[in-house]
This record gives structure tokens, C-alpha cells and sequence, in this order.
């Protein structure tokens, strides 16, 4: 007997942590009944049918999200026409509210697993098994116009009645009860499958909020995993230098001996490798978990943060009462420590907010200076309040998942679209983080952020670029369009901030169209890089290299600007013409970057004055 467990992930690099969950908590001598099966949503229908076909599982069961639930869907309608005999079962957040009615679209589905299925998972295996054993005899045939299918037998529908946590064509079994998170085992017997993937990591259940758009606030309470069993876990990814761990936890921070006993485990047995993920609540955050993250390496840990909203009436609608000033401080006195990657989320879609409203949420998020902002759009989520309130907030959303609003009462269809252009402008410039220097000088032209990314959508329509995905290179050469046009006075201040960006990423082949000619520097470079071969002052790393090597693998670049210095170039944005005079040359190690943004070390100095200073 073959119980084939296929998950249909996002992208390749992402992994399915309930199918190994459920497999894990099989008892040893079940588990040898269990295959795994893992697909992405880009692969095509029939390419997927065509492997499942080849297991020859006599069960299947499709652990379903918004993310593969069309797929999945269009495999139901397949899968029975060429392995008629397989029981097809379905488990996951997008099967189990409104289990009843994808039966009914379903008639063939032998059931769904709802809610927490480790337990469930396991007596229906056993039951399999034991019992079972995808005889024929266990079938009876149903005729429906055009279509035959095989179901189970109203003698076995009985004995999985005794299974609680099922909805069976019969009806629901039972509710079962919330797992103890340290009976289930650990996942990661066998990294090698995990190669070139991101490591998924629970060490909770639960949330301790209830926002209405979120299905986490439906289970309750918050469960914690002993300290003990996940150092132990943890361990062994450091062991095994993993690469990302990411955190599943909804809100890690909620449990600050919790929060803190990981942390410190991590910062005190850092590899120097793996990477740490977390979505926490930045606004509990206290001052030793503030004072505890400042002490982390560059790169250990990313956090995540949803803000969702800076707008009192939509946070209170979605039950949501975080206290922004103090979430406003805690995302400071991290940044300060220039050593954790953050990430801050918005909602747009959601009630009481229109789109004047999300601008300023937009400007307010923004001015914290994430590394990233993640500019999203309502799901109405079946199950969840918000989809139970659409009538009444006149949320419209797609039919199909992933359910994104379309409108709402304070947000036309019209609105929604110009967000999107905004969202994608975002992703493209603040998100990439190779414009790091460029745009706050360019917020300057505009009465603040929102209206500058707004504007950049609009210029893109015009060119004709959404939907084109440009090159890396030509997204320069659009923005530097872009900052020409609108604040054309300082057009050689956007050629050099442009530039600068450019080299502190990547050891350009080609120079930039709208970069300085460097004829009139050959002769200052090439001394620069004779004397420092000879004396390495700045260069380590580069052993046995020539002047001219080094020249090559590094890269030294004039400016008349102090592109390098924001705050200076910022304060001089009225009277930039004064500061014509004060650059000098930037010099790029691209063997030495900062693991957050990946830009490579500089220096800034007038060569021939060897008057230095360390970026």
C-alpha cells in the first residue's frame, strides 16, 4: 500500500513542511507506507499527472494552500479517469473551511483532513493499512451523466466515521483537539533532499491576535515547543551549515522567554553561515530582546514585521492595536545596529482605508527605511472574518485564489490598479536594493514617497514598460530618465548617484550610457593602482596580484559629488551647485560586501592627496 503525500509549492526553493510533518508523526512501522511527492505551480498540469501516475499510490492526499489550489483542483478532475481505484483525499487551510462544499463539487473525494492533521493523518494510514488495503472490494461504483467514478463502500464510510478530524460525503467526524507541539518529531532526518532550499522551522502554534483577514487567529491558543527539543533542532542546522532557516511561527515575539532563549542559542552558537528568519510584532519587542538582536553578526537574523496599516479606524476594524510609535522606535533602534535585515508589510484593500488613506500608511511605513516594504493586497480568505464581512465592507474580491480584493467601499477598481502599478515600482527600485543612494535624493523633488512611486508608475505606462520585465540595466537608464524630467537642474547629481549605485553592486563590463567618460582619469587611476600593489593600504585578499589585476577585480571611480555622503547631499539638495567640488573617488571591493545588501566596500579619497575615509 502506497500513501503518496504531494505538495505543489510556490517555487522551487520553497518546501512543504506539513507533508514531512505528517509523515514524521507515522509511527516507524507506518512510515514505510508513506511517499512524498513535492511539485511547483509552474510546472505543467499534465507533467505533474504523468508522475503521479507513475507512483501508482492507492491513496493520494494533496495538501492544499492558495498558492495550488487551481492546479489542484484541474489534477481531481484528471486523476480519477486514469487511476480510478486511488482514494483521493485533501487536507490544508484552503480544504478545510467549506470542506462540505468542495465534497459536493467533488463527489469522488474519498474526504478532507481538517485542521491540524498530524494525528488524523496518522489513524487514517493505520486504518489503510490494517485495514483496508485498497482492495476492490472496498469499492462500490456511482454513475453520474457522463461520468463513472469508484467510491468507498457505506461499510468503510463507517469505520472512518470512528477517525475524528474528517469531512466524509456522510458528514463531519468530530473536531479533534490541538496537538501538543513536542509529541510531534522532527522533520529533518535527511537534508540532502533540502539542497539549494529554504529550511522551514515551527517551534509554535497558535496566535495571541485576531485579525480579521488572518485564518492563524482561528487557532488558538498560542502552543510552544520546549526549549530543550529546539536548541537540540536548531543544532543541527547550524551543524549542517544550512544555508535559511525560516520561522513559521505567526508571531515569534509572543513569547519573550521563548523569543529570548532562541536567540540567545543562536547568537551564542553562530556558524558564520546560516541564516535566521522571524515574523514578529515589533511594537512588544522589549528593550533585552532590543539590546540581545544589536549584539547579532551581520546576516544571522531577517525580521519580518506586518504593520499592515498606519490608519486607527481600518486597524481597529481588523482587530489589530499595535502602538505604532513604539513599533516606530523598536524598527529604529534595530536599524541603528545596521546588522538585521527588516521587512515591513502592507495591506492595501482594507477597510476604512482609500487610497489618499494608504498613501499616507504607505509614507509613514516607508519613512522607517526598511530593507524591504512589501506593498500587498487583501486575500478574503474563506473562514476568515473579513470574508464572513465582505457584504458589508463592499469588498469584491476574485472568485478564484488567491481571492485578492478587486474594490471595496473606499477603493475603486481604478485605485486598486494605480497600487499595483506602485506595488510593482516598489519591488523593482526600494525592494531590489541596488537604488539605495538614488532614490531618497530623488524623494526630495516630491511631496513625499508615495507621490514619487506613483509618479514612476505613471512614466513607466507611458513608456510602455509594465509587463516588459526591462533589464536590470535599462531600469537605471529608466530612472535616470525619470529623475532628468522631473528635476532636470540636478540631472549630473542623478549620473552620479545612478553610477555609484551601479559599482557598488556589480564590476560593470560595459560602463553605463549616462556615466563620466574616464579618459581624462586613466592616468591617476592606473597610479593608484601601481602604488597600492605596491603597498596594499587598502586591497588585502589579493595576494599575487598585479596593479593591473587588482584594477580589473576592483573598481575606482571620480565623482564631483559626495554621492557617498546622503545626509550631506540631502541637506544640500537646495544648493547643490556649492558641492560640485567636494566628491573625489570611490573606491569598490567587490571580495569584501555587506551580507545585508550585498554592496561591496568602499573607500572615498582624492587620489592624489591620499586623503581617505572608509564607507
Amino acid at each position: 500500500m502506497k500513501f503518496l503525500l504531494a505538495a505543489i509549492n510556490a517555487k522551487y526553493i520553497h518546501s512543504n513542511p506539513a507533508v514531512y510533518s505528517l509523515r514524521a508523526y507515522a509511527a516507524e512501522g507506518l512510515r514505510q507506507y508513506v511517499e512524498l511527492a513535492e511539485y511547483t505551480i509552474n510546472q505543467p498540469m499534465e507533467e505533474i499527472l504523468a508522475d503521479i501516475y507513475r507512483r501508482r499510490p492507492e491513496v493520494i492526499g494533496f495538501s492544499c494552500y492558495i498558492w495550488n489550489w487551481r492546479l489542484i483542483q484541474e489534477l481531481l478532475w484528471e486523476l480519477p479517469k486514469l487511476l480510478p481505484k486511488t482514494r483521493l483525499w485533501l487536507g490544508g487551510p484552503e480544504a478545510t473551511y467549506g470542506a462540505d462544499v468542495i465534497l459536493g463539487k467533488y463527489p469522488w473525494l474519498s474526504g478532507i483532513m481538517v485542521g491540524e492533521g498530524e494525528e488524523t493523518f496518522k489513524e487514517l494510514l493505520e486504518y489503510y493499512v490494517n485495514s483496508e488495503k485498497a482492495e476492490e472490494s472496498s469499492y462500490t461504483a456511482l454513475t453520474e451523466p457522463e461520468k463513472d467514478y469508484m467510491q468507498e463502500k457505506p461499510c468503510v464510510q463507517k469505520r472512518l466515521r470512528e477517525i475524528s478530524g474528517l469531512c466524509l460525503p456522510t458528514g463531519y467526524t468530530g473536531q479533534r483537539g490541538l496537538m501538543d507541539m513536542n509529541s510531534i518529531p522532527f522533520l529533518y532526518d535527511d537534508l540532502s533532499v533540502f539542497q539549494n532550499r529554504i529550511i522551514y522551522y515551527e517551534s509554535s502554534r497558535g496566535c495571541p491576535f485576531c485579525c480579521s483577514y488572518c485564518l492563524s487567529s482561528v487557532e488558538k491558543p498560542v502552543r510552544v515547543r520546549d526549549i530543550g527539543v529546539v536548541k537540540r533542532e536548531l543544532q543541527f542546522f547550524l551543524d549542517n551549515r544550512v544555508k535559511q532557516v525560516k520561522f513559521v511561527d505567526r508571531t515569534f515575539n509572543c513569547h519573550h522567554a521563548h523569543a529570548m532563549a532562541v536567540w540567545r542559542y543562536i547568537q551564542t552558537h553562530d556558524n558564520g553561515v546560516t541564516n535566521f528568519h522571524f515574523e514578529i510584532s515589533a511594537d512588544i519587542l522589549q528593550e533585552d530582546e532590543l539590546a540581545l538582536l544589536r549584539e547579532m553578526r551581520p546576516g544571522l537574523v531577517q525580521l519580518e514585521i506586518g504593520v499592515q496599516s498606519a490608519n486607527p479606524q481600518t486597524l481597529a476594524a481588523i482587530h489589530r492595536s499595535p502602538d505604532l510609535e513604539r513599533l516606530e522606535r523598536a524598527v529604529a533602534a534595530i536599524g541603528r545596529g545596521s546588522n538585521i535585515h527588516q521587512h515591513l508589510d502592507l495591506i492595501a484593500g482594507l477597510p476604512y482605508e482609500d487610497f489618499e488613506s494608504f498613501g499616507k500608511s504607505f509614507d509613514r511605513v516607508y519613512r522607517m527605511r526598511p530593507h524591504q516594504l512589501q506593498l500587498g493586497f487583501l486575500k478574503v480568505l474563506r473562514g476568515s472574518e473579513m470574508w464572513e464581512r465582505a457584504g458589508e465592507y463592499g469588498i469584491r474580491c476574485l472568485e478564484q485564489p488567491p481571492y485578492e480584493v478587486l474594490c471595496t467601499r473606499w477603493l475603486s477598481y481604478e485605485e486598486v490598479l494605480r497600487l499595483k502599478g506602485i506595488e510593482e515600482m516598489v519591488e523593482t527600485y526600494y525592494n531590489s536594493m541596488q537604488f539605495t543612494h538614488t532614490l531618497p535624493f530623488l524623494e526630495k523633488a516630491f511631496s513625499g514617497p508615495f507621490a514619487m512611486y506613483e509618479a514612476l508608475a505613471d512614466f513607466y505606462r507611458e513608456r510602455g514598460c509594465f509587463g516588459a520585465n526591462p533589464a536590470r540595466s535599462y531600469r537605471y537608464r529608466l530612472l535616470f530618465d525619470f529623475a532628468s524630467r522631473r528635476d532636470g537642474a540636478r540631472e549630473a547629481v542623478y549620473r552620479e548617484l545612478l553610477t555609484y549605485d551601479m559599482y557598488l553592486r556589480e564590476n560593470l563590463k560595459s560602463r553605463p550610457e549616462f556615466a563620466h567618460d574616464l579618459k581624462d582619469y586613466k592616468e591617476e587611476i592606473s597610479s593608484f593602482y601601481k602604488k597600492e600593489a605596491a603597498e596594499r593600504r587598502f586591497l588585502d585578499g589579493y595576494e599575487g596580484c598585479d596593479w593591473k589585476q587588482l584594477s580589473r577585480m576592483t573598481h575606482l571611480e571620480p565623482f564631483a559629488y559626495p554621492v557617498w555622503d546622503m545626509p550631506k547631499l540631502l541637506e544640500g539638495y537646495g544648493d547643490i551647485e556649492a558641492m560640485e567640488s567636494e566628491g573625489g573617488f570611490a573606491l569598490f571591493d567587490y571580495g569584501k560586501r555587506n551580507p545585508l545588501n550585498y554592496e561591496a566596500k568602499t573607500w572615498q579619497f582624492a587620489v592624489m592627496r591620499g586623503e581617505e575615509s572608509q564607507g
